[in-house]
């Protein structure tokens, strides 16, 4: 049997001015099968055709559409309604910058924490497009695929403690980031490159073991496993500095 729902979302348009920040209801007939990705579209289409939020796939690869759904955070698109209450409230993600309503600026955050953590193959050899793909045995690609799943929707960030204390720390994905190429035999970094990047307080340090990330992951990556991975190494890493040099052997 279908339900009438109610959604009390943030509404607030920095661009606007004397806009200010407030919650709005819409009310809405439930149908089954109902995603909150199809009930946000309904209401911008119906009711509201200035209601600002995210989204591209409707499959959970994007990572667009999320926002804290019941004060989680969550992805609409893999949300259905009748796992809510009738009445529930939407907000935009903590941490990234508001662009209006539910929709916030990952990109630009996302961006910077690929130049901070160089997030890409360091190698000294030169690159030949007509040579065949480097083989690898399987566990290491399947090691290296886990922590690539990432859709980088923001969820653990928003739901970090540190991140939302501390603007510079990388969080739970730049971690994982940083471990998919640890974990790549083709990246020719030295461990001391690597703990220059994460061995501090903003990166694998800066984690106050929470581990709110890895409940809240919607592409379920086991993100405290790749914390501990990288904290270990960047342990060992550390033990090895030389106190008179600073040089990691």
């Amino acid at each position: 049997m279908s339900r009438k729902i109610t959604i009390s979302i943030f509404r607030y348009n920095p661009n606007i001015p004397g806009d200010e920040p407030r919650m709005q209801d819409y009310t809405l007939e439930e149908y089954e099968g109902m995603t909150l990705f199809v009930a946000l579209n309904e209401i911008r289409e119906k009711q509201d055709p200035t209601l600002m939020f995210d989204f591209v796939c409707r499959a959970a690869i994007c990572g667009s559409c999320a926002m804290l759904i019941n004060g989680r955070p969550g992805l609409a698109c893999k949300t259905l309604t009748r796992n809510l209450p009738s009445r529930f409230t939407l907000m935009p993600l903590p941490v990234f910058k508001l662009i209006g309503d539910l929709s916030v600026d990952t990109g630009t955050w996302f961006r910077n924490l690929q130049m901070r953590t160089e997030a890409w193959i360091h190698t000294s050899k030169k690159f030949d497009p007509n040579a065949l793909e480097v083989r690898m045995p399987n566990e290491v690609a399947e090691a290296i695929y886990e922590p690539e799943r990432c859709i980088e929707c923001g969820c653990c960030v928003a739901t970090c403690v540190t991140a939302n204390i501390r603007e510079d720390f990388i969080g739970a994905t730049g971690i994982n980031r940083v471990s998919r190429f640890m974990l790549d035999p083709r990246d020719e970094r030295t461990e001391k490159e690597y703990f220059e990047i994460v061995g501090n307080e903003d990166g694998a340090f800066g984690c106050v073991g929470l581990m709110a990330c890895d409940d809240f992951c919607p592409m379920d990556i086991p993100l405290q496993k790749q914390l501990a991975y990288v904290r270990r190494r960047m342990a060992k890493a550390g033990l090895k500095l030389d106190l008179k040099g600073m040089k990691i052997s």
